[in-house]
């Protein structure tokens, strides 16, 4: 007899349908073919014990699956459970009736009990966009597959619950969340906040103007400066995520199997802080079996890195495309995946190796052109791509030991509203642009117009502190979020002077 059931491979953060055509002749072989890896193929060992443990009898006949499409790898676990259920209806033991009605991925354990899969939620996306009636799946993946309407979405925790579901037996109901409110949850809750920074106003400013446009920025100052410490609040101005954005984002922690058991959608950005350990595998994804990096997982939100010039050299060179394009292209003999990677970039440095390079009170120790050796860890090209470079003091005293409370992420947070709304409106209709950070030589020309005390200002800036060429475009396009914090149309000789102090590496002399 023969019996298809349907499931779903995952490539990058979108899924393909998989069909599992069993076929039970007289015989007793197994065969599998269609591409699978040796995980699929170690599947029939489990189900033959997970059938046993059940109830249920390994059929005593020749058992032929084919996994189609053919030219698509199948891997991972998750295709016990239709396998196991197709075996069990092409021999006739369970009603296969409904079975192409639904996808069907889980784990099987050899008690039949479920463990979770990875992508789940790109999964259902596409059982939805393939007009099935529902998807069958572990019940610790049920709440990321729930978020997805006019689906139905079963949750079960053994094999059993399934067989008796199509045998036509009541107790399993679809699993519901409500979309509204588990996407507004989270919007407005955050571990760190702004008013717990005692002093700092000029690197809040700044990540104030990064947070409005969209700028990379990095922090340079001497250990115990608090450069940490205000990347980790940086979120928490940062303009909320639209539905779309909380869909994507979570579809790509569902795929890497990040999601807790109680997440059911992501809905506030990520902040992601790896190690300068890192690798750069790890940092931008790929392996073996692919898997999305840390620049992907970063998505919608913030990557810190800290202790920049820490990190290997190769490891930051590979963000320089993604860092432009705002994806990443995982390119192997055998296959191809493309992840999103549209993220901030927030690093921290210290000046020098002891620290204390530019230390209002402390010396530095370091020789001479040890400085300059130690910022040369950092390319030029990597450079080019940061917008905003800051300089971080150390914090008064009488800073410190004030009553003041400072203001709030949430009175910052609106402020970045209203000027990324002003944005999302003059690129209206632009494909690929939603900020001023990500402006083109096309862009500048029509967009930041300064007036001719403008160019003069840009012109002796340029020349007095030695600024470099491609200083000139960051600073027009940090002055034009600058000029949208305060509604205005035109780029002043005020905000000009304000984007050029933000371009300290860029200074001829700064370290020597």
């Amino acid at each position: 007899m023969l019996v298809k059931t349907f499931g779903s491979a995952v490539n990058g953060i979108h899924a393909t349908t998989i069909t599992m055509e069993v076929n039970a002749l007289i015989g007793l072989n197994f065969f599998l073919v269609g591409l699978p890896d040796n995980a699929v193929k170690e599947s029939h060992k489990r189900i033959v014990a997970a059938l046993k443990n059940t109830g249920y009898k390994n059929p005593g006949r020749e058992i032929t699956v084919n996994m189609a499409p053919a030219d698509i790898r199948k891997e991972g676990s998750a295709y016990d459970l239709p396998l196991a259920l197709g075996i069990l209806a092409a021999s006739e033991q369970i009603n296969g009736q409904e079975l192409d009605k639904y996808i069907i991925m889980g784990e099987l354990s050899l008690d039949g009990g479920l463990a979770p899969i990875r992508g789940a939620l790109p999964m259902a996306i596409q059982a939805k966009a393939d007009r099935f009636k529902g998807i069958i799946l572990p019940k610790q993946n049920a709440g990321e597959a729930a978020v997805v309407e006019d689906l139905d979405v079963y949750g079960v925790e053994h094999i059993s619950e399934v067989i008796r579901f199509f045998e036509g037996e009541k107790g399993l109901a679809p699993i519901k969340v409500d979309l509204g409110n588990l996407f507004h949850a989270d919007q407005q809750v955050f571990d760190f906040d702004f008013s717990e920074v005692k002093g700092q106003e000029n690197i809040k400013r700044a990540l104030e103007i990064a947070a409005a446009g969209g700028h990379n920025v990095i922090l340079i100052g001497p250990p115990g400066a608090g450069k940490t410490m205000l990347a980790k609040r940086l979120p928490s101005i940062l303009p909320p995520l639209s539905l779309e954005e909380a869909l994507e984002t979570t579809k790509i922690h569902s795929v890497a199997g990040k999601i807790s058991k109680n997440t059911s959608l992501i809905s506030s950005r990520p902040f992601r802080a790896p190690h300068h350990t890192i690798s750069d595998v790890a940092l931008v994804g790929g392996g073996q079996v692919p898997q999305p990096g840390e620049i992907s997982l970063a998505h919608n939100g913030v990557l810190f890195l800290d202790e920049l010039p820490e990190f290997k050299r190769t490891v930051l060179e590979v963000m320089r495309q993604p860092l432009e394009e705002r994806k990443i292209m995982v390119s192997r003999a055998r296959f191809s995946v493309e992840y999103p990677a549209s993220f901030m970039l927030v690093a921290s440095m210290n000046p020098c190796p002891c620290g204390f390079y530019n230390h209002p009170e402390k010396e530095c120790v370091c020789g001479p052109g040890v400085v300059q050796k130690y910022l040369t860890k950092i390319s030029g090209p990597l450079l080019d791509r940061i917008d905003i470079h800051i300089e971080v003091t150390p914090v008064p005293f009488r800073e410190l030991s004030s009553n003041v409370v400072s203001e709030a992420s949430a009175a910052v947070r609106a402020r970045v509203i209203k000027a990324r709304e002003v944005q999302q409106k003059r690129y209206d209709g632009q494909s690929g642009i939603y900020a001023n950070s990500q402006m083109t030589s096309k862009h500048l020309r029509h967009i930041c117009n300064l007036s001719d005390d403008g160019v003069l200002l840009l012109k002796t800036a340029m020349e007095r502190l030695g600024l470099s060429a491609r200083a000139y475009d960051r600073i027009l396009k940090v002055a034009r979020t600058i000029a949208d914090l305060d509604a205005s149309e035109d780029i002043s000789t005020a905000h000009l002077a304000e984007a050029i102090q933000y371009r300290s590496l860029d200074r001829e002399g700064w370290a020597g």
